[in-house]
């Protein structure tokens, strides 16, 4: 696919249009290469044979971390420009806050959990949801029900054509076992697990399945609330916090649920971006958007990341 091309002729990727699969590889291709601290590892591949992509951000060893996950949904584009715009904050931000975040914590970054159903987003069904892999007459797994944590239990289908089919069996899909066996071998240094959506504006908790809290609630609404403030104290957006069950709906085999059930990361959670829940054609965020999303969001982290540190979270 030819790369888009400013005034001066270059190649361009920036955070004012959503960028393709191979925009987003060949932008983070260039960081790789332009940051030492910056490294890639082809963590699997998809049911049509495309990388799964994960970058590592280190300034140093011996850090706690924090692993981010997005566009596992296909149709969700301000998922991957929000940890695309992350990244670039990491490398090159000089907010002191920033720059203490990218020294003192190592970084783990899915970009594109689903490139399957990504790119067939862009290129024929825009509002397409699920991976590619074929089931009968019907195609896909939701592989945010997939995960092996109360699988199937709630809020997911068995009806391979529903949008929430959670597939055949736990990491059925290609992406998430990818996810699920990468993740085993870091997951003693995780400390924050965030799986970004769109779109609703929520910060959603575990669980899903159950109404019942978790052993640390408290903990997760206090760091909840501290980026859900300072979301609103950038451009003046709600975010709802609390566990899915509760505020949203109920859904199982979710990786932010699995992550914290099945490894005890104890900060875990789901930013579901802009626009408002309620909004008709949320999925579709106009691009003038993407920018001030991504900084309330980059801020909402920082955030999150200070109250967790005053918890003894991180």
């Amino acid at each position: 696919m030819t790369a888009r091309k400013g005034v001066d002729g270059r190649n361009v990727f920036d955070w004012t249009f959503f960028n393709t699969f191979d925009e987003i590889n060949t932008w983070l291709d260039s960081r790789v290469d332009a940051s030492p601290y910056l490294s890639n590892t082809v963590i699997g591949t998809s049911h049509q044979g495309r990388q799964i992509r994960l970058l590592r951000y280190s300034e140093k060893a011996g850090n706690p971390a924090i692993f981010l996950e997005s566009n596992i949904h296909a149709r969700e584009w301000a998922s991957s420009a929000t940890t695309t715009w992350l990244i670039n904050e990491l490398i090159s931000s000089n907010d002191p806050a920033i720059r203490e975040m990218a020294h003192n914590i190592d970084w783990y970054i899915v970009p594109v959990a689903n490139p399957d159903g990504f790119v067939f987003s862009h290129t024929s069904t825009r509002l397409w949801r699920k991976t590619r892999q074929v089931f009968g007459s019907c195609i896909g797994t939701d592989a945010n029900r997939n995960f092996d944590f109360f699988w199937m239990s709630a809020g997911a289908s068995n009806n391979p054509c529903s949008d929430t089919y959670a597939g055949p069996s736990p990491f059925s899909e290609p992406e998430t076992a990818a996810i699920a066996n990468f993740y085993g071998t870091i997951a003693s240094r995780i400390r924050m697990f965030l799986s970004i959506h769109s779109f609703g504006q929520y910060l959603l908790m575990p669980f899903g399945h159950t109404t019942n809290p978790t052993n640390n609630h408290a903990n997760l609404l206090a760091v909840g609330n501290a980026g859900a403030d300072a979301i609103r104290n950038t451009h003046g957006m709600d975010y709802l916090v609390g566990s899915s069950s509760i505020v949203l709906y109920a859904t199982s085999g979710t990786s932010r649920d699995w992550a914290f059930g099945a490894f005890n990361t104890r900060l875990s959670f789901t930013f579901e971006v802009r626009p408002i829940r309620g909004s008709s054609n949320g999925f579709l965020l106009s691009p003038n958007q993407i920018i001030p999303n991504n900084v309330e969001v980059m801020n909402g982290i920082k955030a999150m990341v200070a109250r967790a540190r005053e918890l003894g979270e991180m």
